[in-house]
């Protein structure tokens, strides 16, 4: 389908279907915690029906598993074009973003005939079981057991830093399933029931107050072994796939978030201005906007570049590690310096704060966004190795 075509027929629909986010909104502030989770699943479940009815959940999945059968790039219009509207799904994104491609890449026609579509209509959520208290970046080095039982296996062991899974239906699960053989070739994907017993979940409180993430504890908990996607001992293979389209996901969106934060920005020194009836901008401050004005453009040159490999039918690799790295240093300027620039306000939180207190909620959480999809370490890793060709770590 013709982009433009494509993109008149998204901003249409967006519209005449979906309200606009407000001037207040401020993307800035993330892991916060919600008053009403329920009630912000139960408005989340209705949205993405919505979407999935409409054709626009899983525009790059094939037809028959409830998708339209597009390109990346229609992907990447979608997003750019819904960024200004207020669609609370992101809650959709673990499992739409990394399980689904995983399963279309990996699974059985049996697993994409029962996940699929409940995961595209929002019936069903999906969690990432991968880290562990020994083993978070090393994801290889997970010690969760998974042992054969008939056709069953029984699962031991904890996972820890599970973004949703207080709200998840299924859990993507890596387990090591054979410990004598090399760590790398011991493993097994799952897709693993996280409302049966043995599982369960307990919040992790956040700087923030929030509770994004979650300790989830695996007792005596059974996965049929029809759940084991691409078959016993490939779960690191399947687990890259994952990984791949998580990092993807954030590099090509990366030139977008440093935009949305940069129009947050903008507001911010509007109301420093108003309140305390001065420009905030002296000649340190602005050196460093312009800094963060650079690096803005830089990534957004940077997702450009991803943008188009995608429409070329090619797979980022270390595109996506550069961008998410460089994301992540410029969210955590524009926390500093949004914090920075209200003085002592800037310590306040809250609705007495300036801009409701989000970029003190924002300073409290970017240093998770710095671990979230790979820690920088693991990211300057992948750049090293792939892009510099610098000698590898020792295995």
């Amino acid at each position: 389908m013709d982009i433009d075509a494509f993109r008149v027929e998204v901003r249409r629909w967006l519209e005449g279907n979906v309200p606009r986010r407000s001037g207040d909104d401020n993307p800035a502030a993330i892991f916060v915690d919600r008053p009403d989770e329920a009630a912000h699943v139960a408005l989340a479940r209705q949205w993405q029906g919505r979407l999935a009815g409409a054709g626009w959940a899983g525009i790059t999945w094939p037809v028959e598993y409830g998708g339209r059968g597009l390109g990346p790039i229609h992907q990447i219009v979608w997003i750019q074009e819904a960024a200004g509207y207020d669609l609370p799904v992101e809650i959709f994104g673990i499992g739409i973003g990394m399980a689904g491609p995983t399963i279309l890449s990996w699974g059985t026609d049996e697993q994409r005939d029962r996940w699929l579509r409940p995961m595209l209509s929002g019936d069903e959520i999906w969690c990432q079981l991968f880290s562990e208290p020994g083993a978070g970046s090393d994801v290889a080095s997970v010690q969760t057991r998974a042992v054969r039982d008939g056709d069953e296996w029984i699962v031991n062991g904890q996972k820890v830093w599970t973004s949703g899974a207080q709200f998840s239906k299924w859990g993507m699960l890596l387990a090591r399933t054979d410990p004598d053989v090399p760590k790398h070739s011991g493993l097994t994907y799952f897709g693993i029931d996280m409302e049966q017993p043995g599982v369960e979940v307990r919040p992790l409180r956040q700087m923030t107050g929030g509770s994004s993430f979650n300790e989830v504890y695996l007792t005596d908990a059974r996965v049929p072994n029809a759940n084991a996607v691409g078959g016993a001992g490939m779960g690191w293979s399947v687990a890259l796939t994952t990984l791949m389209n998580e990092r993807t996901s954030i590099g090509a969106l990366g030139g977008l978030a440093g935009s949305s934060g940069g129009d947050a920005l903008g507001r911010l020194l509007d109301e420093v201005a108003s309140a305390s009836g001065r420009q905030p901008v002296d000649g340190v401050a602005r050196d460093r906007l312009v800094d963060i004005t650079i690096r803005t453009k830089v990534l957004e040159y940077h997702a450009g570049r991803i943008i188009a490999k995608l429409a070329q039918g090619e797979i980022p690799t270390a595109e996506g590690s550069v961008a998410k790295l460089v994301l992540t240093d410029l969210l955590d300027r524009l926390a500093n310096f949004g914090v920075g620039v209200q003085g002592p306000r800037g310590m306040l939180a809250g609705p007495d704060a300036l801009t409701g207190g989000t970029w003190a909620l924002a300073f409290l959480g970017y240093p998770g966004v710095k671990l979230a999809g790979g820690s920088d370490e693991i990211m300057r890793n992948i750049i090293g190795e792939r892009v510099l060709d610098l000698p590898r770590e020792p295995k």
